[in-house]
């Protein structure tokens, strides 16, 4: 019988999770790669919960010359002399920077330990000038460079995007903190900073030209996160006690894993990427959940999504260059940048030819989490209202029931308050959309065909439904669209049964006005 393996869920500290003896995945030959290249300047994004925080407090061990906890990981096979080296770590995850005092009073507790530590006289008024002091005066001390760890520096930035006051406040603060990293160079070994993106437009970095950022790099595309490979070396025992909680055998639990935390890719060559937090809880917990929605809403982008007015499944579905992707204008942000340093999608492939990436939601557990927190968005009603209809709309989509799925979404649209419902033509087909795939539906917007498009196809293994959606209208019309375009043409060969529904959208009762069906 396997053991029983413990989880450091939450844990972000390296040496206590090696105390503790919980499962570790070893990622310590990225140090290597780090140490082997000519760089010491390092910026690193990823989606909150993928252990960035862990690499971080892992570097700091290692460059503190912690050999002990090293054991059989990988890099203590390596020729490294383990001397320590004097490590400044800037935490910014732990903090909410409401106001413009908190920023400094963060610096101020981190400086003012430093300093005593490193027996410097606080004499300059200045956070910046104070933390240059510093790193010359622990360079001198030890007689080694020194580290500098800076964890999620965009987080008092991302918190205060919408009060131009105390935004402008902490770009002016943290450029000059970081500008050090350059006038300090002759005393530095090495500079590695985190966060959610790297913004192109704040010059938070401006004087910092040789930051090299591994976000896109392949030979760092596994740094954070768990691979298919890792997930099966390291969590077997995990996988089986879910399988027998569950009842099924393990390769039902393995791929019931995949389907709702795989699917991340960071980097054109990358192997998929299992979300760390969640295949973590999962774990513990035995049992199949939604982790990582849990730890954060998504409602910001789903207001950014509705009030750009997007055409939400080309959004999902995107094609960017990465270039794009890697700048990321904060104060004016492109909702599918946003969606993409956010974690609610992800690199699906890359084309080498003209070096842009198709983009995709990630996975199940994402998938759910954003639409069930932009449906309500959408729709702006009660996210309870929608459990009512979903088992009968599912199963009159299975069993061909065309007259049936309409009443139910009628039903759904008009359970909304008045003064709440839908007001513009984009966001009801885009409300369809998230409604359909929220519950599990294979509904896909805006099809091509040869002489238009489709408004949204539906398909099952029996049947195919094509709607057409008018807005102020009548269903007449829509249905007389789909006719006379011949949207159905295409499935010609096709064994499945056709439901070609015509559908009006009232902006004055902003509901469901009426429908229209007819088979094939």
């Amino acid at each position: 019988m396997m053991s029983r393996q413990y989880y450091p869920i939450g844990e972000q500290d390296f040496k206590s999770l090696r105390e503790m003896e919980c499962v570790y995945v070893d990622k310590t030959r990225f140090i290597d790669v780090m140490l082997s290249s000519r760089n010491k300047y390092f910026f690193l994004a990823r989606p909150r919960r993928f252990g960035k925080s862990l690499f971080l407090s892992t570097l700091q061990y290692f460059f503190e010359g912690k050999r002990e906890l090293f054991k059989n990981l990988y890099i203590d096979t390596t020729n490294w002399d383990w001397k320590p080296y004097p490590v400044l770590r800037l935490d910014l995850n732990r903090n909410k920077f409401a106001d413009e005092e908190a920023l400094d009073e963060v610096l101020d507790n981190l400086f003012r330990k430093w300093e005593k530590e490193y027996r410097v006289e606080t004499i300059a008024d200045q956070l910046s000038s104070r933390f240059e002091n510093i790193i010359e005066a622990a360079y001198k001390h030890t007689g080694c460079q020194v580290v500098i760890l800076v964890d999620e520096y965009d987080k008092p930035l991302v918190g205060n995007v919408n009060n131009d006051i105390i935004f402008e406040h902490y770009r002016t603060k943290l450029a000059g903190i970081y500008s050090n990293f350059k006038s300090s160079a002759q005393y530095i070994r090495l500079v590695f900073l985190t966060g959610v993106s790297r913004f192109s437009k704040l010059s938070v970095f401006s004087d910092l030209n040789n930051l090299k950022d591994i976000t896109f790099s392949d030979d760092f595309a596994d740094v954070c996160g768990i691979t298919e490979k890792e997930l099966l070396e390291n969590f077997q025992p995990g996988i089986q006690r879910l399988a027998s909680k569950r009842k099924v055998n393990f390769e039902d639990a393995y791929l019931s894993l995949k389907r709702n935390y795989d699917g991340y890719r960071f980097t054109p060559e990358g192997s998929d990427i299992y979300n760390p937090w969640s295949l973590l809880n999962a774990m513990s917990e035995a049992r199949i959940g939604g982790y990582w929605n849990a730890t954060g809403a998504a409602t910001v982008i789903a207001e950014a999504l509705k009030n750009a007015e997007v055409d939400l499944e080309k959004t999902l579905n995107a094609r960017w260059s990465l270039d794009r992707l890697a700048g990321l204008d904060l104060r004016n942000a492109d909702p599918t940048a946003l969606l993409y340093q956010t974690g609610y999608l992800t690199i699906g492939n890359y084309d080498f030819e003209n070096e842009t990436v198709k983009l995709k939601v990630p996975n199940e557990e994402v998938k759910k989490g954003l639409f069930n927190d932009m449906l309500p968005i959408y729709t702006k009603g009660k996210r309870g209202v929608i459990e009512g209809v979903v088992a009968d709309i599912i199963d009159a989509i299975r069993y061909g029931e065309a007259e049936k799925i309409m009443r139910n979404l009628d039903t759904y649209f008009a359970s909304i308050p008045y003064d709440l419902r839908i007001e513009h033509e984009n966001n009801f087909q885009n409300a369809l959309y998230i409604l359909l795939t929220l519950i599990g539906v294979d509904a896909k917007a805006e099809v091509h065909t040869s002489d238009g498009r489709i408004d949204l196809l539906i398909e099952t293994p029996k049947y195919i439904y094509i709607l057409e959606l008018k807005y102020n209208a009548s269903s007449d019309l829509a249905l007389r669209q789909i006719e006379d375009k011949q949207y159905s043409r295409k499935f010609t060969s096709d064994s499945r049964k056709i439901f070609m529904i015509g559908v009006n959208f009232s902006s004055k009762t902003r509901r469901i006005q009426d429908w229209k069906i007819k088979t094939i």
